[in-house]
């Protein structure tokens, strides 16, 4: 039974946090919830972890190629769906619930917001995960990123983590 440590982040447009290092050294793999902004930073993830990611809406035709709109799959046994725009918690855009209801994913990540975010959607029985931003564009205070462990079909021990104020 392997337990698997990902590292979720979004919204780093075109930056890279040189703080995230030891938290990409410590996963196992990385998850980039959109608005990337330049492929540096997919190289710079990669060279230290395997990198699943999808584009957002900053994101030009170079991501487009590379990575999908929409981002279904498992890990250890828990159905995900990543993409950059979800909509409002529980009131997601017609596409997305569109997906959530066809794919029942137990995890929908997204971005977009720059707003963190971890809370339970009964109605469509998913855990929705926005790790805020982890860039120095927008007008979040704080850069975050969300470390969380997958085992035995569940999900366990989700941390935020605080990066340190967007202006440094």
């Amino acid at each position: 039974m392997i337990m698997k440590k990902i590292l979720i982040i979004s919204d780093t447009h075109s930056y890279f946090d040189e703080k995230l290092v030891k938290y990409i050294e410590q996963a196992d793999e990385v998850w980039h919830a959109g608005d990337i902004g330049n492929m540096d930073v997919c190289k710079k993830i990669e060279k230290l972890k395997p990198l699943k990611a999808v584009w957002g809406n900053i994101d030009g035709t170079e991501f487009r190629k590379t990575y999908q709109e929409h981002l279904i799959f498992n890990c250890e046994g828990v159905k995900v769906y990543m993409t950059h725009i979800a909509g409002p918690f529980a009131k997601y855009i017609p596409k997305v619930k569109e997906i959530v209801l066809t794919e029942k994913p137990k995890l929908l990540i997204c971005g977009h917001s720059h707003i963190l975010k971890v809370a339970y959607d009964k109605v469509h029985d998913v855990l929705y995960l926005n790790p805020g931003a982890a860039g120095v564009h927008g007008f979040h205070k704080v850069k975050t990123a969300i470390r969380l462990e997958f085992h035995d079909n569940d999900m366990k021990n989700l941390e935020v983590i605080e990066l340190g104020n967007r202006a440094g």
